[in-house]
């Protein structure tokens, strides 16, 4: 099969596509990644040799490119994780998820349909989206595949109108698609915007850890290996227009979440305990911050066997770890732009 994977030189692409390179020598993997602040190429140094792996370098908002590939390299597969997926981002910059998450999507949908539409056998559409499309849950609940759709940020809200799109075009045309809708990954490679990766770098920097609000929002954590395992599932076994939710069964506080990698940090770098949780500092709450998100993962469990492979305190030691034995790569990604949009972020 050729396949190609979108966004695969960031966080979780990078992961994906190691996997595909690795566990498929019969395939041949094509990584379309535009090379933002958050695509980094380091992210696949020990796979960028292999004799089944290609890089793309191009943007899916630029349709005449995507026509252009999907005529040159005639993919069987497609798994899409290119977005803008940041909230904040979002909020000060709506316009830039649109024409990514949602043009850039139905740029894809087009060529995929233009060079399948005489034989949808052994095609398929993966579009993964998140858990953020259906909203905010109060105190009991979960996110089940059935959830109506309710999105409060223009990251949410762009990625449900892809979600949208991807349906449509199942209805419309066809198209053999799946989707799957995650909770918050976390590991290895992660661009330090979000939470543990930034708060990774402020530790050992001894910068302040900005929480929001009282940081008692309530997130479920997914770490990327155990999303990457599931996401070569689905595409190989899922069935066909279909949805599936993929958690990692770890809701947590955000200010329990923080607490804790206070303590592993504080121990990784022997430092004396309590030592980083001083560095904890409230700030200011974001617009239209959804209060608790959770996944109910059973549909993949049971249907194809999936569940996560480690605990949350596991996984994050594990990321601790790579950040600790990987300062040049966090040093390299910290530098330039990244100073810029952490003061206008974080002030």
């Amino acid at each position: 099969m050729n396949i190609l994977v979108t966004g695969g030189a960031g966080f979780i692409g990078s992961h994906v596509v190691r996997r595909l390179v690795k566990n498929y020598a019969n395939y041949k993997i094509y990584n379309l990644d535009t090379l933002t602040y958050a695509g980094n190429l380091e992210n696949l140094h020990d796979i960028e040799d292999a004799k089944n792996y290609t890089f793309l370098k191009g943007n899916i908002v630029d349709e005449s490119y995507i026509n252009e590939i999907f005529d040159t390299y005639r993919f069987e597969g497609v798994i899409h994780l290119a977005a803008e997926s940041h909230v904040d981002r979002s909020i000060t910059d709506p316009l830039a998820f649109v024409k990514t998450n949602i043009i850039g999507t139905v740029n894809l949908l087009n060529a995929a349909r233009n060079l399948w539409k005489d034989d949808f056998s052994n095609k398929r559409f993966y579009h993964v989206s998140t858990d953020e499309v259906y909203g905010s849950l109060g105190a009991e609940g979960l996110f089940l595949e059935t959830t109506a759709y309710d999105p409060n940020s223009p990251y949410s809200a762009s990625k449900a109108s892809s979600d949208h799109f991807v349906r449509a075009y199942g209805e419309t045309y066809g198209l053999p698609y799946v989707v799957t809708n995650c909770s918050n990954n976390y590991g290895p490679n992660h661009f330090p915007e979000k939470l543990i990766p930034l708060f990774i770098n402020n530790i050992i920097e001894n910068k302040p850890l900005p929480v929001y609000g009282d940081g008692k929002y309530t997130r479920d954590w997914l770490f990327v290996e155990d999303h990457a395992r599931a996401i070569d599932l689905v595409f190989h076994k899922g069935r066909n227009h279909e949805t599936y939710n993929i958690g990692g069964f770890n809701e947590w506080q955000n200010i329990d979440l923080v607490k804790l990698l206070c303590k592993q940090m504080d121990e990784k770098l022997s430092r004396p305990d309590g030592t980083s949780e001083k560095l904890i500092t409230y700030v200011k709450d974001r617009p239209g911050h959804d209060l608790r998100y959770a996944i109910d993962a059973s549909k993949i469990n049971k249907e194809l066997g999936w569940k996560p492979s480690v605990t949350f305190e596991q996984g994050l030691e594990k990321t601790i770890d790579w950040y600790l034995d990987n300062e040049e790569w966090l040093n390299n990604v910290t530098s330039g732009d990244y100073q810029t949009y952490y003061g206008k972020m974080y002030n």
